[in-house]
């Protein structure tokens, strides 16, 4: 029989951004673990989590918060000693959209696989997210923003309906610099759905980043 956590938490978002800077949040504010987390074909994200009732509790409305604060539309539910019944819906298989040729469930254990580790988490570094729904607004802001300040490029995720999102990375002040100048770029090319920093990224946003450009 599958082995099933205390609690369940579930936090579905519209955006990849609020996705992740909400994950950023629920995992430093509480003991928590990431399972997956799952695009749903509706221009969002769903976060599936695990630990105890009080923790998952406390970690999914502090995502839920976030989530809104980033102009997401969040839902959220915690299950209280889920069924092992629904684990094999909920621990879903690896499933690819051929429509946007690309994953659509995102195990933290898969992406950590590529050249990337929570060393890349040392002190005083920062990833910088830009969505926007259509392409060529997200290329001219990360070209400005590349040549605002030294920062790296580090992968591209798209959600389907045009939601595309490039995540940078460099020191604090270098992405922050890079984030403000890309974003001003936006108007008039496409629509801005999220631009943020995150400080020192916990190791679950780091873990579930997209896969690395030219890998």
């Amino acid at each position: 029989m599958v082995q099933v956590p205390a609690a369940l938490g579930l936090l579905e978002t519209t955006g990849f951004t609020p996705a992740m800077v909400a994950l950023d949040a629920m995992e430093k504010a509480a003991r928590i673990e990431i399972i997956q987390a799952e695009l749903n074909d509706a221009l969002g994200v769903v976060l599936k989590i695990a630990g105890d009732v009080a923790n998952v509790s406390r970690a999914i409305e502090t995502g839920r918060e976030w989530a809104e604060r980033m102009g997401g539309k969040p839902s959220a539910q915690v299950i209280s000693r889920p069924t092992p019944d629904i684990w094999p819906v909920v621990d879903g298989p690896r499933e690819v959209n051929p429509l946007i040729q690309q994953e659509v469930v995102h195990r933290p254990a898969d992406r950590a696989k590529g050249d990337r580790s929570v060393s890349d988490s040392a002190e005083g570094s920062a990833l910088g997210f830009i969505e926007t729904q259509g392409f060529t607004a997200v290329f001219q802001a990360i070209d400005t923003a590349c040549k605002a300040a030294n920062v790296e490029v580090l992968g591209k995720e798209k959600l389907g309906g045009g939601y595309v999102t490039i995540v940078i990375r460099g020191d604090v002040a270098a992405v922050a610099a890079a984030v403000e100048s890309g974003k001003r770029q936006v108007e008039g090319l496409g629509k801005l759905i999220a631009a943020h920093v995150i400080p020192r990224p916990s190791a679950s946003v780091l873990a579930l980043l997209p896969p690395a450009i030219g890998k």
